[in-house]
């Protein structure tokens, strides 16, 4: 729409910081059970879709470009510099690897979905097209950015594989979709704990040395001072500043004939690696830093909403992928359970793992509540894990489709 009621950017700005503010004030006032299956989230991105294709908000706007180029970054930067990968093998020990071997399904059953999507071949020889566009990858790597990390994650590998409206659309439906059947599975598998363990010959003592582990860890974060934001500040700025400066003068890679690592790509990629640097320095230790990111990305999540133009969504394509994105689930399951059955850990802890990968730092202590709550503080750093390994692996995800199956 060429005409709007808000076009200012700093009108528009106000609009998404609304949108977002209601829907969280909504959900802490009011604990309607809707929230329990559709969180906030769904419908920050939902309402400025309504807003864009209605003509309250534009589908494009300065707001927009520069919540890309610098919220998206200085997001980024405070979100991995949390990080304590230490922390959580302390507690957890095996079962961050059974984690990351679940974060291995997520990868290859993400390229192996997205194959399936371009191409179904039948017993009798036919050819079944699902209504998938070949560029789809862009939307099958944002989807892996959520299941291995999580929200930022999400919109991380959205902007680094240059990805559209509908692309996120089609992610954020699936995301939701397959986790309204797939945490469900993770809490209930609490009752056949017993039955679990011994199949999976967990050793007797494996709770009790996890249970002291967590006791001894201790994770207080005091109130920010001036001081403190101050140097979140610094870090998060500098680190924007020096990886936009190197994305604009560091080449493409082209593989095949296909740019598998653009400017977006360059831009997210640098940014992620100086903050994981850092959350190996005293840098960590800043408070305010997590929930100051979390207000950014949903701010953001708005945006990538208010761009969706409702005249080019295709029922049929989301329909097929919400459909691949069960297959793809179903391989992340069989790669849990084999890490599992390597490492000899228990049901609790292959249900955090998988809860960890898949929900990320929000869905994680739910499930560990559920079924430990000592663990709860350790399921927040595995999801932390989640989040220091998405950005990479969620690009890579999306490239591979491309490279392999386009």
């Amino acid at each position: 729409m060429d005409n709007t009621l808000i076009d200012s950017p700093v009108g528009v700005m106000a609009v998404l910081v609304a949108v977002v503010s209601f829907w969280f004030w909504l959900e802490k006032k009011t604990h309607w059970k809707i929230f329990d299956y559709l969180p906030p989230l769904i419908f920050i991105y939902a309402t400025p879709v309504v807003l864009s294709n209605t003509g309250l908000i534009p589908y494009q706007s300065a707001a927009y470009d520069f919540l890309r180029q610098y919220g998206l970054p200085i997001f980024i930067c405070l979100m991995l510099i949390k990080v304590d990968v230490i922390g959580a093998v302390r507690i957890m020990g095996k079962g961050v690897f059974v984690m990351l071997i679940g974060t291995v399904g997520v990868v290859l059953g993400g390229v192996i979905a997205y194959a399936l999507g371009q191409a179904i071949v039948t017993p009798e020889g036919f050819v079944l097209k699902f209504p998938l566009p070949e560029d789809s990858w862009k939307a099958f790597g944002t989807l892996a950015g959520s299941w291995i990390g999580g929200t930022g994650n999400m919109t991380a590998a959205h902007a680094a594989l240059d990805g559209s409206g509908q692309d996120m659309t089609m992610a954020a439906a699936a995301d939701q979709m397959v986790y309204l059947i797939w945490l469900p599975l993770l809490l209930g598998s609490r009752a056949f704990a017993e039955k679990f363990n011994r199949w999976m010959r967990v050793p007797a003592d494996r709770l009790e040395l996890m249970d002291q582990a967590a006791a001894a860890h201790k994770d207080s974060e005091q109130a920010p001072s001036m001081i403190h934001l101050l140097y979140l500040a610094l870090i998060a700025l500098s680190f924007t500043w020096i990886s936009l400066e190197l994305s604009q003068v560091l080449p493409p890679v082209v593989v095949g004939g296909a740019t598998v690592i653009s400017a977006s790509t360059w831009l997210i990629l640098l940014v992620t690696t100086l903050a994981l640097v850092a959350s190996a320095t005293p840098a960590r230790k800043l408070p305010a830093a997590h929930p100051i990111a979390m207000a950014i990305i949903y701010v953001y999540v708005a945006r990538i909403g208010a761009t969706m133009d409702l005249s080019n969504a295709s029922l049929e394509t989301m329909g097929a992928f919400v459909l691949m994105a069960y297959v793809w689930i179903f391989i992340h399951g069989i790669f849990i359970l084999a890490g599992a059955w390597l490492f000899r850990v228990d049901v609790h802890t292959l249900a955090i793992a998988s809860a960890a990968n898949i929900g990320g730092a929000a869905s994680a202590p739910i499930v560990a509540a559920h079924h430990r709550e000592s663990l709860v503080p350790a399921s927040i750093l595995m999801a932390m894990i989640g989040y220091a390994l998405g950005n990479y692996l969620a690009i890579l995800t999306g490239r591979l489709g491309q490279l392999l199956f386009s």
